[in-house]
């Protein structure tokens, strides 16, 4: 495997970090400019950390790399991994180990999204601005690039570069396991599909999303905690933070795709009306939606106040949300 070190190694001559347009954040200008520059910082090196990680196409099997270099490194927001980085910072968690953590986390957010793109599950056909993956090689190559990307995420998890201590890096895999599996991300896409055509109460809705969606951002949150060895207060300030903020995304994610912009997106919207799900849209309307965001995120940003201004970037994360177009 590929070594990854504390800048994320040096960047190869023939690949160029993603561009990243600019987001409107917050009223403060200094803060949004900060966590901007933030963002865009991080997701540039867990784009390069993927690069290095990813084999190469190489042999017979170079259409699977090739499908898995093509799902992981075209763009993205990087959400999950500037979770980890930050929250991790915290802690003064090792740099390098925080970056592969991401990378990794970075890797099952994708192969979901490949997965969920696929006609059996949500059929799109558009994904961060461009073709799917099934749609760029075809249904069968999706459904192995998506397995070899939740494949790679365990092994750079539980290589030794990740943290010195084998039961911390047991731990962390034992949670991105329960976050990826049943009991997490896919046992809330279970849900979201069982859920088709009916009229989903909001409980339901609420413990669908804290799986799907809620269960990724609290391992991001709570990744540099583990490998920090942190006391249970620590674990709680972040547990509800990433549980109020995950809600929150889903709930803006809903309101997007009633009345988002395709191009801002870089997906399709109105998806949702058009397989008859059930969404914080239509069980609250978008002005309830809304307002149901905007507690989340100030009670999201509460939890942090254990951290002082040291967390002041993660706090601006849950204004982030609430702004985002895309």
């Amino acid at each position: 495997m590929a070594d990854v070190c504390s800048d994320a190694c040096a960047e190869p001559a023939c690949f160029q970090p993603p561009h990243h347009a600019s987001i409107p954040l917050t009223n403060d200008h200094a803060l949004a400019s900060e966590l901007e520059t933030a963002l865009e910082e991080t997701a540039d090196r867990v784009t390069v950390a993927l690069d290095a990680l990813i084999p190469r196409p190489d042999g017979p099997e170079s259409r699977l790399m090739s499908a898995m270099r093509y799902a992981a490194l075209g763009g993205g927001k990087r959400m999950r991994p500037f979770l980890v980085v930050q929250a991790g910072r915290l802690l003064d968690v090792d740099e390098r180990a925080l970056l592969r953590v991401a990378a990794a986390l970075e890797c099952v957010h994708t192969y979901s999204l490949v997965h969920d793109d696929l006609p059996c599950m949500d059929d799109d056909d558009l994904r961060r601005g461009r073709p799917t993956v099934h749609r760029a090689y075809d249904e069968a190559m999706a459904v192995l690039a998506g397995d070899g990307l939740l494949a790679l995420a365990f092994e750079i998890v539980c290589h030794a570069d990740t943290h010195p201590d084998p039961r911390a890096r047991s731990e962390v895999a034992r949670r991105l396991a329960v976050a990826a599996g049943a009991r997490g991300m896919v046992g809330g896409q279970a849900i979201d599909l069982e859920s088709e055509r009916l009229n989903v109460e909001v409980s339901v809705l609420t413990r669908m999303h804290r799986l799907k969606t809620g269960a990724l951002i609290t391992f991001a949150c709570e990744a540099g905690a583990v490998m920090a060895r942190a006391g249970d207060d620590v674990f709680s300030a972040l547990n509800g933070f990433a549980h109020d903020l995950g809600l929150a995304y889903q709930i803006v994610d809903d309101i997007l795709d009633a009345e988002g912009d395709e191009d801002a997106l870089g997906k399709s919207v109105g998806k949702d009306a058009e397989r008859g799900k059930s969404t914080f849209v239509t069980a609250l309307g978008v002005d309830g939606a809304r307002e149901q965001a905007r507690l989340l995120a100030a009670q999201a940003k509460s939890h942090l106040d254990l951290f002082g201004e040291r967390a002041t970037l993660l706090t601006q994360v849950a204004d982030y949300v609430l702004a985002r177009r895309s």
